[in-house]
């Protein structure tokens, strides 16, 4: 398979370069650097230039604070962008996979979301991901949709190494209990994004790794994995956050995996078995 991967000096873009080279793809990565997604005609001449058979846009702006205070910025990464990208796509039929975010709900319901959930993002970030997923599903055919959440990796900036290196620094850490999803790890989604490419499902998926849990729950087990006593993580709420973040977060990201659970996908490992092997490759064992 010819693929063309963007954001590939990213977390997930790395292990995905690796999984679809493992697999003897002929790979197209474009990092930041060689590929500004903002700017069309980069975009257009990268893909009549590569003629993938399928593209996987793994480039975002994912600072979610950040993107709060430059909306501007973030639509035209996260939202704009995906448009030239589908447009170049379609004209070269390959098939698009857009990876998308649990940030596009407001975190209210009671229950897992579904793909066919009401969407109300109450993020800039939220919203600008919307964009993208609306600019990919209507400007192209031939299109999946992939939601993911709390993604964590051996590679780039993610909550584990957060987490690892608070517990190296400080006696006792507090992380909120009130926010609850389900981690995502690279090496597990990198694959599973390959076969969903390969498969060219088309519409809207939602792809984690199983079991939720809140923020405080994910520390204690990363402090676990690290050999440390978990209860040097203590609970708190969102609105005890000193400074509070300029971004809300959606207090209940937990993802069903329906669609891809009905087409009779293979569900991916609990997120402790990842984790395990994240701390471990982490701290160099």
């Amino acid at each position: 398979m010819r693929v063309l991967i963007t954001g590939a000096s990213g977390q997930l873009g790395i292990d995905l370069v690796a999984a679809c080279t493992a697999a003897g793809d002929e790979v197209f990565a474009f990092d930041r650097a060689s590929l500004d997604i903002t700017d069309r005609l980069q975009v257009f001449d990268a893909v009549a230039d590569a003629r993938p058979e399928v593209v996987i846009n793994c480039a975002a702006w994912t600072a979610v604070d950040a993107c709060e205070s430059d909306p501007v910025r973030a639509h035209a990464t996260n939202g704009t962008a995906v448009g030239w990208l589908t447009e170049a796509s379609h004209r070269s039929y390959a098939h698009l996979v857009q990876i998308s975010t649990d940030y596009v709900f407001d975190g209210t319901l009671q229950r897992p979301y579904v793909e066919g959930d009401v969407t109300n993002p109450q993020s800039e970030y939220g919203r600008s991901k919307l964009v993208g997923e609306q600019e990919a599903l209507t400007r192209g055919s031939g299109v999946t949709v992939v939601r993911t959440s709390w993604v964590c990796g051996r590679n780039g900036s993610n909550m584990v190494k957060t987490v690892m290196r608070l517990a190296s620094e400080h006696p006792q850490l507090s992380f909120v209990s009130d926010q609850i999803g389900h981690p995502s790890f690279t090496q597990d989604l990198a694959p599973m994004l390959r076969t969903i490419a390969l498969d060219r499902l088309s519409g809207v998926v939602h792809l984690t790794n199983q079991e939720a849990c809140s923020w405080y729950e994910f520390a204690q087990a990363v402090v676990a994995a690290m050999g440390k006593d978990p209860s040097m993580v203590l609970p708190i709420a969102t609105d005890e956050l000193q400074p509070p973040r300029p971004a809300p977060r959606p207090a209940n990201s937990v993802l069903d995996n329906s669609v891809l659970r009905a087409a009779g996908y293979p569900a991916m490992r609990n997120y402790h078995a990842p984790l395990a092997e994240t701390v471990a490759s982490l701290l160099g064992k």
